[in-house]
């Protein structure tokens, strides 16, 4: 197989830098990638993921990871969407980990972890939550509270024990950690780093994660197809799609 083709200057179309705690929103067109660095350790991406012609359709925690039987996302696995296509791919990865799961962070949570941290008195450095920045970021695209689903929190590993409870691993990804997400289809995606909303941490310290928007020339990602038939079938449905679409 191919390996995949490292970032040069000349593939790079995007860069930007997410402080912690803030938000944006993208589409990656078919055929490009999108690499989240986690710049210095210990940060949480959360994200989600629609077709950018039809926002109807989007990213399905249950079938992602019931198709793949798996609880945790890394390279060589899938975003699914709720009508059997695949999003994007995870072609790239050196954290290891994702965390599909956890949810995202609420005012209550916050709250509750960090104190009140108002604006009155931090001003641009007030508390924010990862739900609120999800909402302000679909609103831009004409989505609302509805379209807030499940989401994935690139960076994050949670366990579950035998008894069904979930526990955050601390510090699991580390400075420099990247992960590369191969756009399948166009694909709008909506990202926050709000810290995880498992994260034990009492100390408000969101952390900045790097955006880089690039075309490979080179992609692996035949290490996702070929997983587990259910992918294969995924893969199928895209073609199906894209041969009809005039997207």
């Amino acid at each position: 197989m191919t390996e995949n083709t490292p970032i040069t200057i000349d593939s790079i179309l995007h860069s930007k830098t997410l402080t912690g705690a803030t938000s944006d929103s993208l589409i990656v067109r078919r055929g490009n990638s999108l690499r989240l660095t986690d710049l210095e350790g210990g940060a949480n991406c959360s994200v989600l993921l629609f077709n950018a012609h039809n926002f109807i359709e989007r990213y399905n925690m249950a079938d992602t990871l019931k198709a793949q039987h798996t609880a945790h996302l890394t390279k060589g696995f899938v975003c699914y969407s709720d009508m059997g296509r695949i999003l994007m791919s995870l072609t790239d990865d050196t954290c290891g980990w994702h965390d599909p799961i956890g949810g995202v962070s609420d005012a209550a949570c916050v709250s509750a972890r960090y104190g009140a941290g108002r604006y009155q008195e931090l001003r641009n450095g007030f508390y924010r939550n990862g739900r609120e920045l999800f909402l302000i970021e679909l609103g831009k695209w004409g989505l609302g509270i509805r379209d807030l689903v499940a989401n994935i929190n690139f960076f994050g590993k949670v366990t579950v024990d035998g008894s069904g409870r979930m526990h955050f691993c601390s510090d699991h990804s580390s400075p420099g950690s990247y992960v590369d997400l191969y756009a399948e289809m166009d694909t709008l995606v909506v990202l926050n780093t709000c810290p995880h909303p498992l994260d034990p941490k009492s100390e408000w310290q969101p952390k900045p994660v790097q955006l880089t928007l690039w075309r490979p020339n080179a992609v692996n990602n035949a290490i996702c197809r070929d997983r587990c038939p259910e992918n294969q079938r995924g893969f199928a449905n895209n073609a199906i799609y894209h041969c009809q679409s005039a997207a």
